[in-house]
């Protein structure tokens, strides 16, 4: 009977064994954990008498097998976070860099300085993400896109929050408008046009209550723009992850029991934050799962101590069943 198996990067050992009564193939197949391109090989039969039709196919599957095996792709992928001198970006960054058995890892920043507080590597490319020309050439040969890129408001000048309610601003050519929309928008492009097979964006919580009061800061509708850039995301055919992260907390990762949610409602509980280490943990564990593909969910975490750790992102991603 037919199987379906992953091929994985690692040689893929065949071979023609004999024995008293008849020869039989043998076959180990070794599994890989990163489906970002998985290559799917039918096995057909591995028992056979030597003169019938069967064995004669299951020969010529097997030379099929061992074609597939050679030209798989040896190359780890590799991965362009955006934004990765932000707080959530440079984390994801750095995963990425710890793990460089399973990618190659690449950053892209808004300027020199920027480059240099994460390590000035030559794997870090300096762009603007308003500027699509810009991000040329740090997506081109890049396999999957994280994007953390995000408008910042500013305290206005004078704003005393001891004795009144601070003001806020945005940097002008800096609106959310200008970065949220326009600046994802860019990237989602650039990806597609250089074949990109996955993007994971991060988002924000609240986005479909267009009075909550992030939208107010600065009068920059924040999150009415990051919802956009979600949608023209989800639309774009590219496969994509779409994580709306609770209030973030620059707490260790990898302690707390992970929430996921759809449309809002965790913020009518108390789950309603999560640490930026377990967010940019979970961006890099939706390359790894197709479980993550063309799905959109909120994102947070049970207080440290209570609940279990999350350790299987497979069976997360599986309790989400919303593409947007």
């Amino acid at each position: 009977m037919g199987s379906i198996a992953y091929i994985s990067p690692a040689p893929l050992c065949c071979k023609l064994s004999q024995n008293q009564s008849y020869p039989h193939f043998s076959c180990s197949v070794s599994s890989y954990s990163l489906p970002l391109f998985p290559k799917l090989v039918s096995l057909s039969s591995t028992s056979a008498s030597p003169s019938s039709s069967s064995f004669n196919s299951a020969r010529r599957g097997l030379s099929r097998v061992c074609v597939v095996a050679m030209s798989t792709d040896l190359k780890k992928p590799t991965v362009l976070v955006t934004g990765a001198a932000g707080r959530t970006g440079q984390i994801v960054y750095d995963k990425l860099r710890e793990r460089s058995d399973q990618f190659n890892g690449r950053g892209l920043v808004r300027t020199e300085e920027s480059k240099k507080k994460i390590g000035g590597a030559e794997n870090v490319f300096i762009g603007d993400i308003r500027d699509a020309d810009s991000l040329i050439p740090a997506i081109q040969g890049s396999d999957a896109l994280i994007i953390l890129t995000s408008a910042v408001p500013r305290m206005k000048p004078g704003s005393n929050p001891a004795i009144e309610k601070p003001e806020f601003c945005f940097e002008d050519g800096a609106y959310p408008e200008q970065v949220d929309w326009i600046g994802q928008k860019n990237q989602i492009d650039a990806a597609k046009a250089a074949g990109v097979k996955q993007i994971v964006l991060v988002g924000s919580m609240g986005g479909t209550n267009p009075n909550h009061p992030l939208n107010s800061l600065g009068n920059g509708n924040i999150l009415v723009w990051k919802r956009k850039a979600e949608q023209y995301l989800a639309d774009s055919g590219v496969p994509y992850t779409i994580i709306r992260a609770g209030g973030l907390l620059d707490k260790s990762g990898r302690l707390r029991e992970l929430i996921v949610g759809k449309d809002d409602e965790l913020l009518q509980t108390e789950t309603r934050s999560v640490p930026r280490a377990d967010v940019a943990e979970v961006c890099i564990q939706a390359l790894q799962f197709e479980e993550a593909k063309c799905k959109a969910f909120d994102l947070a975490s049970k207080p440290e101590g209570s609940g279990v750790p999350t350790t299987d992102f497979r069976a997360l991603f599986s309790q989400v069943v919303t593409g947007f």
